[in-house]
């Protein structure tokens, strides 16, 4: 289970462990690696519909978006909110029940906590005090995978459908990208905590969305082939092959990067039929992969009420 310290650290001044930077600052102070302080920091609770279908459905899914990151990929999607320098803005436990409770009796029946690798003391205090009220959605955790595993662990009676985003296998790429060099054996323990506890095949409810399970993302990077062939050989043969895999073309090149040698575009057909050829071979037979023209499609802006609108 996961230490004590950790399980307060993002709500008191505790030395922090919450995360795999185990930093040990005292988050009262809003120290330490993602600078975020005790509270409940959210940068935006909206309905989204452009999940996987299993996720999101036709109601769409009740996202809880936390403002900064354990991880800051030079690359982020989500730059706006993500960087450890952005604005925040603190909730109170109670506004985030009535904020999700409006979503819930609008239709959604999921809610989903994205980024949360650094909020896990705050999202266990949500689901409880929604669980509290009577309410009991799917929850999913939207991670980017870099969590340590005692702490998935210890989210076994919390989180329904585990929603990791597996980016490394090169430890080199991880270190200069997301400053991270122990990324693929940290979110390989953590991906075999998920699998362990959800094992391979997705629990449906009547209307095909996910009731609990574990779905594995991976974004393809521009000129990164090798790694994201690397990502599906240990997905395969660390988990399953059977395992619900997400395969995502989206990637566009934020302001931040602009001039990079390679991630200033977009991926190339050739290097995306690559990748496909690659899971393919493995023997992956279930999932998504997105169409080539997803980039287009999926770029929030934070700076709207509804940021996928």
């Amino acid at each position: 289970m996961i230490s004590k310290n950790a399980r307060q650290s993002g709500e008191r001044g505790s030395e922090c462990e919450t995360c795999p930077r185990s930093c040990r600052a005292d988050r009262a102070a809003a120290a330490g690696y993602c600078r975020s302080g005790g509270g409940i920091e959210i940068a935006s609770i909206c309905l989204h519909r452009g999940e996987e279908p299993a996720i999101s459905g036709e109601r769409g899914i009740c996202n809880i978006f936390f403002s900064h990151c354990n991880l800051q990929c030079v690359f982020c999607q989500n730059f706006q909110i993500s960087r450890n320098d952005s604005p925040t803005k603190t909730m109170s436990v109670e506004e985030v029940v009535r904020t999700v409770s409006r979503f819930l009796d609008e239709g959604a029946s999921s809610i989903g906590f994205v980024s949360p690798s650094h909020m896990i003391p705050q999202m266990r205090r949500i689901v409880e005090a929604l669980r509290a009220d009577g309410l009991r959605p799917v929850v999913v955790m939207n991670t980017n995978a870099y969590d340590r595993a005692d702490t998935i662990a210890s989210l076994e009676d919390i989180v329904d459908v585990y929603l990791p985003d597996f980016k490394y296998m090169d430890h080199s790429l991880a270190l200069e990208l997301s400053g991270a060099w122990n990324y693929p054996e940290v979110a390989l323990a953590a991906l075999r905590e998920m699998h362990r506890q959800k094992g391979s095949n997705l629990s449906l409810r009547d209307d095909g969305t996910a009731a609990s399970g574990l779905i594995v993302r991976h974004l393809i990077i521009p000129g990164q082939t090798e790694n994201s062939k690397a990502v599906l050989r240990a997905i395969a043969g660390e988990l399953s092959p059977s395992v619900h895999l997400s395969l995502m073309s989206q990637y566009y090149p934020p302001p931040g990067v602009a001039g990079h040698p390679w991630l200033a575009r977009t991926i190339t057909r050739a290097e995306y039929e690559e990748v496909l050829d690659e899971l393919e071979r493995l023997g992956f037979h279930q999932g998504w992969v997105q169409e080539m023209d997803s980039q287009e499609t999926y770029r929030p802006d934070f700076t709207k009420p509804h940021p996928f609108e």
